[in-house]
């Protein structure tokens, strides 16, 4: 393999590292980004979903743009705006700027998520392309894993802002090299954008969004509330009835006729409904019930990421001996087990009473991931793998983004009726358990069927 593909495949394995790991670093740090600011849950729980909606609304559009400017140029502009919001967000004096600095910041994290596998794919053919995309799969994997212990350990050792100044060197670094080193490429064919529905999808997610982190505080009989999530119901009707017509949609609607699409993408929604959002909940109960700091929070939740990488080599290996509904509902069920686990903590637990199901999340995990990657390029022909793969991590992120506010809201109702803190907070963790763990065992239930009997083609 050529420098010139060796330095491609570092580039974008690094950028794609680091734009994941802003996804699961913040969570050991809102605590003290909180006290600092002045924020309230609300205003905390934006600092996550500002960055995972605009990342899942523009996801798709990026892609397309990449495809008509050239995949260098998009990644470039991604990487340089990421940059540059890291430092607005770690120079952030209140919570309304830091999230609008992460809602811009996600923006160029879409803009780099969408063009890093078509980078590869250009430079990359036959059984180098296998490998470059397991070295991708790997790093990125980690940077998902080792998130919550870098954040606690940059915001004990140095300051909550540094998870975000970190990017600066990173990031300049790379630009540097993707402008100096990766080659351009372009489809001679490319999609139209589709702004309309970029526009009506993303402001749909923004307001259904809205509705659920402020239902508690503004009531949910409040104009407010049910103007928000009214709006919210028209936009994505009014985007469904825009794909339908459009002869290059951002989202074709006809590929969910397809059941073992519709059944991939209900299993990565419903994953990252039900787990990801828990890392949060899991972070307030450890630092705010039971004292800990970011560090040790970091360190808590390390078996359940140990467990996911020593699993997922080995699920991916025994990926193509099954039906791939096998292993997707097997990992959401094994996720609603692990969160049933976890609800043995009450008022008077230690830490270790999370243990089991950490270790069981982290098995749940570590099945689901490899063969959910394979699924995302084997449900459609190869030449839609990379539409395929977008609309899968659109779901995913809008998984995090809904299931943060969703199960935010059961969190702080339960929290503010309870007579004391770490007994509010067990209370609401316990609540949020029930409701994620239902999550995943309905989506193995509606996804089993979906799947049938499809099986990767992945090499």
């Amino acid at each position: 393999m050529t420098r010139e593909r060796w330095i491609t495949l570092l580039v974008v394995s690094a950028a794609t590292a680091m734009l994941l790991l802003d996804v699961t670093v913040v969570n050991v740090a809102l605590p003290a980004i909180r006290t600092d600011l002045g924020a309230s849950f609300g205003e905390m729980q934006w600092v996550i979903d500002a960055y995972a909606l605009t990342l899942a609304a523009t996801l798709l559009s990026a892609g397309a743009l990449a495809d008509r400017i050239g995949r260098r140029a998009v990644f470039a502009a991604g990487l340089a705006l990421f940059t540059i919001c890291s430092a607005l967000c770690a120079a952030a004096a209140s919570p309304v700027f830091l999230d609008l600095a992460r809602a811009a910041q996600g923006i160029g994290a879409a803009a780099m998520f969408a063009s890093s596998l078509a980078l590869l794919a250009n430079e990359f053919q036959d059984a180098e392309r296998g490998f470059a995309l397991g070295v991708w799969g790997g790093v990125t994997g980690a940077a998902l894993a080792i998130g919550p212990l870098v954040g606690g350990v940059l915001t004990d050792e140095l300051d909550w802002r540094w998870i975000f100044l970190v990017n600066l060197p990173i990031g300049g670094l790379l630009i540097w090299l993707t402008l100096r080193s990766l080659p351009e490429s372009r489809e001679e064919r490319p999609r139209r954008l589709d702004l309309a529905g970029m526009m009506t999808f993303g402001a749909a997610c923004f307001l259904v969004t809205y509705g659920l982190i402020r239902g508690n505080e503004d009531g949910w009989g409040s104009l407010p509330i049910l103007g928000s999530l009214i709006s919210a119901a028209v936009l994505l009707a009014t985007f469904v009835a825009i794909e339908r017509r459009n002869e290059t949609p951002m989202l074709p609607l006809f590929l969910f006729r397809i059941p073992a699409f519709t059944g991939t993408a209900i299993v990565a929604f419903a994953q990252s409904v039900a787990l990801y959002p828990l890392l949060l909940f899991v972070a307030i109960y450890l630092q705010e019930g039971l004292g800990l700091s970011p560090t040790e929070t970091g360190l808590r939740i390390l078996p359940l990421t140990l467990v996911l990488v020593v699993v997922a080599p080995i699920s991916g290996r025994l990926t193509n001996r099954w039906p791939l509904r096998v292993p997707l509902t097997t990992g959401l069920v094994l996720i609603g087990v692990g969160l049933l686990l976890m609800r043995a903590v009450d008022a008077n637990s230690e830490w270790t009473a999370l243990l089991p199901g950490l270790l069981v999340g982290g098995l749940a995990i570590g099945v689901i991931s490899p063969a959910l990657a394979a699924a995302m390029v084997s449900v459609l022909p190869v030449e839609r793998s990379g539409l395929a793969s977008g609309i899968n991590n659109t779901f995913r992120q809008l998984g995090i983004a809904i299931g943060i506010a969703g199960l935010g809201t059961i969190f702080e109702s339960q929290f503010s009726e309870a007579p004391g803190l770490r007994v509010g907070i067990v209370a609401g963790l316990d609540s949020v358990l029930a409701v994620a763990a239902a999550t995943a065992f309905l989506g193995a239930v509606l996804a089993w069927p979906l799947l049938g009997s499809q099986r990767s083609t992945a090499p």
